[in-house]
């Protein structure tokens, strides 16, 4: 039985003495009121749930070559909700500064390609580290915008490499993005 039928079994339609037609609701049962519930429950989980991307890659034996570029695809579908876009890193306690820039080299799903250098703060200016901490590593959320709004739907490809200025950079283990829908 489908959901209409259900409502109509709840609801008569009577005429009474030749008068005019009126909708008479008989109360829900338990079984329908169950069925509302778990209805309403599955429209707010809907509603809740977030699109998001997480993934990271390995920077074999934490040493980053300036030609190295690692690449990410991610589908994205909502031109319309904003999200929180950024980059994650883990590095060893041993990391020779106190930040990392990176370049971000961007590919819209229409062929148009944006570049942008971004620094990555790793320390304090009194020089403790920030992040989360693993024995002798960090692990570290680089948020670069709490509301980004993507212009297109397709497949956005990025790519991160390091700017240094040292054909090897050692210290980073591994490079990512993360972007989750607000």
């Amino acid at each position: 039985m489908n959901l209409f039928d259900k409502i109509m079994r709840n609801a008569e339609c009577r005429m009474q003495n030749g008068a005019k037609r009126h909708l008479v609701l008989r109360p829900f049962s338990i079984h329908n009121s169950a069925f509302i519930i778990v209805l309403f429950f599955l429209i707010v989980l809907a509603a809740c749930t977030s699109e998001s991307f997480n993934k990271r890659t390995v920077i074999p034996e934490a040493e980053w070559r300036q030609e190295d570029r690692v690449a990410f695809d991610v589908d994205i579908n909502d031109t319309l909700n904003p999200y929180l876009f950024g980059i994650g890193l883990r590095h060893l306690e041993n990391y020779r500064y106190s930040n990392l820039f990176v370049f971000l080299h961007t590919r819209m799903p229409n062929g148009n390609v944006t570049h942008d250098t971004i620094e990555c703060t790793l320390a304090t200016p009194e020089g403790r580290w920030i992040g989360k901490s693993s024995g002798s590593m960090r692990d570290l959320l680089v948020p670069l915008n709490e509301n980004l709004l993507f212009p297109l739907t397709g497949t956005y490809h990025f790519e991160i490499e390091q700017a240094m200025r040292e054909p090897v950079l050692k210290g980073i283990s591994d490079i990512g993005l993360y972007i989750e829908k607000q």
